[in-house]
């Protein structure tokens, strides 16, 4: 008996910018890809161009990644034959339109698999501002002696310290798993996650002042949206715990900056900022020397060794499409207002 004759490879191109797919796509990534597609050899950063638009005349799967420009209608009608969008990062509102949904064309995201380091970020940002390694760190540096630790506060610590978790998101879900090894309390705020659903995760649904009241420590993973613009509102930073500390690692603009710099400026409240608004706040903003602050340049995601994660999912991806199984982690139209 002869092996059945294997179809045609899909044809395939990468559509992110070319420093990007170096980065996040390993030349064994890329030898993957080729043996699974009949993939372009150039790396599509633009859509306008004669050569862009010859390789789009044939493409059935474009391997998306950041940099990549919108696929709205005229580059879908340049791209008659394409079925397929799978992205090796989170988001993708950046590129998939209206337009792709409408013609039905299937998309991945490997926002599950960006979802861990940020998540992993997060945790060890709320162990350690529960110890509150970074005021003892410069203080010893300060010194170079050891404070009396017998007269440490009671506020030290993370034994029983309560945890809001802002957004039951891949990433917020995540972290509330990683949570789960820690002597902490758990609150959560999601108006799409209901009291049974809560339980099932372990943790306590709270109405959004009541977590911001209560907890220790809140971990802002909600998308931004235009409802969620400024969620994060004077009201609620005023009303946190003396000392109490919020985490952001969603996009800046879900926190009313303005208000949280005048708390962390009066010593209120603390902060670890992965992301503000803008993304580089001026040279002068005050946060920038502010001593209850931490800001991180956006690092939480997925960096170095972590982009091979992102590479693996979507390699996997491709082979599921590629053999008719579907996508493990598709991206829905309906579900788009709960990503980020």
């Amino acid at each position: 008996m002869t092996e059945p004759t294997p179809g045609p490879r899909p044809r395939a191109a990468l559509a992110m910018s070319p420093d990007v797919a170096s980065a996040v796509l390993d030349p064994e990534s890329r030898a993957a890809l080729d043996a699974l597609c009949d993939l372009a050899p150039a790396v599509l950063d633009t859509f306008t161009t004669p050569a862009a638009r010859a390789v789009l005349a044939d493409t059935e799967l474009l391997v998306t990644g950041w940099g990549c420009p919108p696929l709205d209608d005229d580059v879908l009608r340049a791209a008659p034959r394409l079925r397929a969008v799978v992205h090796t990062a989170g988001s993708v509102r950046g590129h998939v339109t209206d337009a792709c949904w409408d013609r039905g064309i299937e998309v991945s995201s490997a926002a599950a698999a960006n979802a861990v380091p940020v998540a992993e970020y997060t945790l060890a940002m709320i162990l350690l501002t529960g110890k509150r390694v970074l005021e003892s760190a410069r203080e010893y540096r300060a010194t170079r002696a050891r404070a009396d630790w017998l007269h440490t506060p009671r506020t030290v610590g993370n034994h029983r310290r309560t945890v809001g978790i802002l957004s039951a998101s891949l990433i917020g879900r995540r972290v509330i798993d990683l949570l789960r090894p820690h002597d902490v309390d758990v609150l959560l705020h999601d108006p799409y996650v209901d009291e049974a659903e809560a339980a099932r995760l372990g943790v306590r649904s709270a109405p959004l002042a009541e977590l911001f009241r209560l907890s220790d420590t809140v971990s802002v993973h909600t998308p931004l949206l235009p409802e969620t613009r400024g969620l994060v509102s004077r009201d609620l930073i005023g009303s946190m715990k003396p000392g109490a500390v919020l985490i952001n690692t969603a996009r800046g603009a879900v926190v009313d900056q303005d208000a949280l710099t005048d708390a962390a400026l009066a010593g209120r409240v603390r902060a670890v900022l992965d992301v503000t608004e803008p993304e580089v706040l001026p040279r002068d903003h005050p946060l920038w020397n502010c001593e209850h602050v931490l800001i991180t340049p956006h690092l939480a995601g997925s960096q170095g060794n972590e982009w091979r994660r992102l590479a693996d999912t979507a390699v996997l991806e491709v082979a599921r499409w590629a053999s008719g199984e579907g996508f493990q982690h598709p991206v829905r139209r309906e579900r788009l207002a709960f990503l980020a």
